[in-house]
């Protein structure tokens, strides 16, 4: 149904998520932003997010990753980058890995990065559309967002502000996961953001003497519970002392893995 003026209601809210929109640098050539996201805190959502910029760092494409997760940031660490701010005549420079990732993070531009970010939501949202507005990336395939965990400010101002392809959310095998996983999920889809899949971190633990997978946290449903909700699973990530180890080391492009390789064929079915 239109009003007086022809336009209908589907209408009117196009025009409001476009009204949101931020505009890159004019320096900044994306093809496909993909959020990284979960329902709550500690279940290893920086580490796929990195995971899978390297992953598709190795496929040949270019890859960032713009860390969001402002009050929590972890991303350069896991790299080895500290304090970066360099900037020239285009906007603000990413920092770049060994392996060719670019990286923009809140900590990488305080004096010290043990230092608290004590800012009311709207202020952290802002910092977000700065890192896409005044960040000059240059040309890049895959941009990663790892998004802070839940539904507030920062989720709903990347979903609003970035054209977003995707998102790719982060489990646990724990139960009580579910029900948290599918609010992030049930957000995504109010803000028409595809969901590209599940991937399931410290999903099992290989023995080192046979081999064999142990489920410290009970056998995992995943499988079933993405087919419940539809969506496919994008890989199932190890409990391994040394991914550990190589993100404490700020070695995180030095892992060997093999855990994600759904997840590079769904991505690379996106260009």
């Amino acid at each position: 149904m239109a009003d007086g003026h022809g336009k209908k209601p589907e209408d009117f809210k196009k025009q409001m998520e476009e009204n949101f929109r931020v505009a890159p640098s004019e320096y900044t050539h994306v093809k496909k932003v993909i959020g990284v996201v979960s329902g709550k805190g500690g279940v290893g959502k920086s580490l796929v997010t990195g995971l899978s910029a390297v992953a598709m760092s190795r496929k040949g494409r270019s890859a960032a990753i713009m860390d969001a997760d402002i009050t929590g940031p972890s991303i350069p660490k896991m790299f080895g980058i500290g304090k970066s701010n360099f900037a020239d005549e285009t906007g603000l420079l990413p920092a770049v890995t060994v392996g060719g990732i670019k990286i923009m993070s809140l900590n990488m531009l305080m004096d010290n990065e043990t230092d608290p970010v004590v800012w009311r939501g709207p202020v952290i949202a802002g910092i977000v559309k700065q890192f896409w507005s005044d960040v000059n990336w240059g040309d890049v395939d895959f941009m990663f967002v790892d998004m802070p965990p839940g539904t507030g400010d920062v989720p709903l101002t990347v979903f609003q502000s970035l054209p977003v392809d995707g998102i790719i959310v982060v489990a646990t095998p724990q139960e009580l996961v579910g029900m948290i996983v599918e609010k992030a999920i049930n957000m995504a889809k109010m803000m028409n953001i595809p969901v590209l899949g599940v991937v399931e971190n410290m999903s099992y633990l290989k023995c080192p003497h046979c081999g064999e997978p142990v489920y410290v946290f009970g056998e995992s449903r995943i499988d079933s519970y993405a087919e419940g909700l539809g969506l496919r699973v994008l890989g199932k990530i190890p409990m391994d002392p040394d991914f550990a180890a190589k993100c404490d080391a700020g070695e995180a492009e030095e892992i060997e893995f093999d855990c994600l390789d759904t997840l590079t064929e769904t991505l690379e079915g996106l260009l």
